[in-house]
């Protein structure tokens, strides 16, 4: 046996952090968010049970969750992105809300539902 030390694992192994730095400094701050954002809505989609595995992955805590850090999200950032990008991203956010509301055995209050504290009321 030696006493010298394992070599490191081969070079695939580890990731390569100069290149991802690389790779996302080429990335516009608007695209950034916009990604960022319809992660959000497709998590927060599944966790409503919209999915088609429906009811397996239905979580109205975690979708309460993930629906108020996207209105958060698009509150914070409507300055910076373009209606373009935005007007999209606000419609899916209520589309979510709205199924929330209707996914609920107790519905929250207006105004009281996840991330309407950003977007304000969101009525049926």
């Amino acid at each position: 046996m030696s006493d010298t030390p394992a070599e490191p694992a081969e070079s695939s192994e580890v990731p390569d952090f100069d290149a991802m730095t690389r790779d996302i400094a080429e990335v516009p701050a608007v695209e950034v968010i916009v990604t960022v954002a319809v992660n959000l809505m497709s998590a927060a989609a599944v966790k409503l049970g919209l999915s088609e595995e429906g009811e397996k992955y239905k979580d109205l805590d975690e979708a309460r969750k993930l629906i108020t850090g996207l209105a958060g999200l698009l509150d914070a950032s409507a300055t910076e992105i373009s209606s373009f990008h935005a007007a999209p991203l606000r419609d899916g956010l209520k589309s979510l809300q709205l199924a929330f509301r209707e996914a609920s055995v107790v519905p929250d209050e207006p105004g009281q539902g996840p991330g309407e504290k950003y977007t304000g009321p969101v009525y049926g």
